[in-house]
């Protein structure tokens, strides 16, 4: 069975960007543009990766880890924080990776495999 990434993005041409990327890479992608709605996605999807963008329109990326990181079912989903911020890498500090756009899309296939294979 495909492993299956959800994408929390908000700005369409990057989610469509990485949506592309992760599909010709053989997983299964779901999307969300705001935390609220990524969370009932989690929550609906179960998937096996989460990508988070720290600057979203109704929440801040870190708040939103807390509450996916005290979810039972979910605590244990990996998550890669993809933001334009930078200091990313220390919003989020049990990230699997943090990445600044623009990303080099092989380093985070190289990382997604890595996580999910």
């Amino acid at each position: 069975m495909k492993k299956k990434i959800l994408i929390i993005e908000d700005d369409p041409a990057v989610a469509e960007y990485l949506t592309t990327l992760f599909e010709d890479n053989g997983y299964a992608v779901c999307s969300a543009m705001s935390s609220q709605d990524g969370f009932e996605l989690a929550q609906k999807e179960r998937p096996d990766l989460v990508t988070l963008d720290l600057e979203l329109p109704d929440e801040w990326g870190p708040r939103f880890y807390r509450r996916l990181s005290s979810d039972k079912t979910l605590k244990n989903t990996p998550v890669i924080v993809i933001s334009g911020l930078s200091g990313n890498k220390y919003a989020v500090s049990k990230a699997v990776a943090s990445f600044s756009k623009p990303f080099d899309r092989d380093k985070l296939i190289k990382v997604v495999k890595e996580t999910l294979d």
